[in-house]
């Protein structure tokens, strides 16, 4: 079992910049591909960005592009997510996701993450 907890959500102006941890505890979290998924209401849960075992190959949704950056400290089991210019579109709560033990490559699909965090808000007002 590996438990997520996410924080750093906030309410923001277009423009802000805001940095999303998430802490891992239980399994390994080196052993583990990571990436962070955002859903606004009445919306799907869509991909954001994600991170392979040992950080060195990412994978950015078209629309965080430039603007947010996926990074990981395995020694402080910990995810982050740094957002830059944001939009009022990047409203919604953010979640981080674990994959299985030892399939640590980047994925883009929620069904292929097994471990799911409560989520953290981000609100950018315009």
């Amino acid at each position: 079992q590996v438990q997520l907890v996410e924080s750093g959500g906030g309410m923001v102006q277009a423009g802000d910049s805001l940095r999303l941890s998430c802490a891992a505890s239980g399994r390994p979290f080196s052993r583990h591909g990571v990436g962070w998924f955002r859903q606004a209401p009445g919306k799907e849960r869509v991909f954001v960005a994600a991170i392979n075992l040992n950080g060195d190959r990412t994978s950015y949704a078209d629309s965080v592009q430039d603007r947010f950056t996926i990074s990981r400290d395995n020694a402080k089991n910990t995810l982050y997510l740094q957002m830059n210019n944001l939009k009022p579109d990047d409203t919604a709560a953010y979640v981080c996701a674990a994959r299985a033990e030892s399939i640590g490559g980047v994925s883009v699909s929620a069904s292929d993450y097994y471990y799911w965090g409560q989520g953290t808000q981000v609100t950018v007002s315009s």
